[in-house]
């Protein structure tokens, strides 16, 4: 089970290679599965340190090296943009041995102005070479948005739209996901993805009460 395997930073779903590369986050979602489970899968994402560039390249080379993935997905225990430096040097690095071919995708919850003062977070992440984002989006105002999410930043769902407004300017490709659960009405979440043109997803809830 996953509670016994050394912690991973790559790890794969389905076609998917996925990098878990901290496991800091701005927000505190009470569904989070971190809250209840070591990982997915029978993978353990408990990181007991931050890894370093060359511990993501490590892993990463040795997975990229055994097959051809569909993308590589920046997503684990934690929200990636905590570590911008590091996912930036870890694209550059995928996008210079493994060419353009390869879609990158990060998951994030959007706060990654608030997480990096004075960067610019869109235009990095698409001079990287990211290719697509997919911002979690399990509140429609900032009342639902705190009460779900629990953010360590107030005015935190703005933050969010301002994101996904760059990250179109910048010209990556950006969707929506949310989770369906009584605590999400996604009707009204619907209705702020269509204000910005961008897609929604919707992920079904699986309880983790065991």
């Amino acid at each position: 089970m996953d509670g016994g395997e050394k912690p991973r930073i790559a790890y794969v779903l389905d076609n998917s290679l996925y990098l878990n590369i901290t496991n800091k986050c701005s927000n505190n979602c009470w569904f989070c599965l971190r809250n209840f489970k070591r990982g997915v899968d029978g993978f353990n994402l408990k990181l007991k340190s931050e890894p370093t560039v060359a511990e993501v390249k490590a892993e990463l080379e040795e997975a990229l090296g055994l097959r051809r993935w569909s993308e590589v997905v920046f997503c684990g225990f934690g929200e990636p943009t905590a570590r911008l430096s590091v996912l930036l040097e870890v694209t550059r690095w995928i996008r210079k041995s493994y060419g353009s071919s390869v879609h990158i995708r990060v998951d994030t919850n959007g706060h990654g102005y608030l997480l990096n003062k004075g960067r610019e977070v869109a235009k990095d992440l698409q001079a990287a070479g990211i290719s697509s984002v997919s911002v979690s989006l399990n509140g429609y105002d900032e009342e639902s948005y705190a009460e779900n999410c629990r953010p360590m930043f107030s005015g935190a769902l703005a933050a969010v739209l301002n994101f996904v407004k760059k990250a179109k300017n910048a010209g990556i490709d950006v969707e929506f996901s949310a989770v369906r659960m009584p605590e999400v009405n996604i009707e009204k979440v619907g209705e702020v993805a269509e204000s910005l043109g961008v897609p929604l997803r919707i992920r079904d809830y699986i309880p983790c009460f065991w």
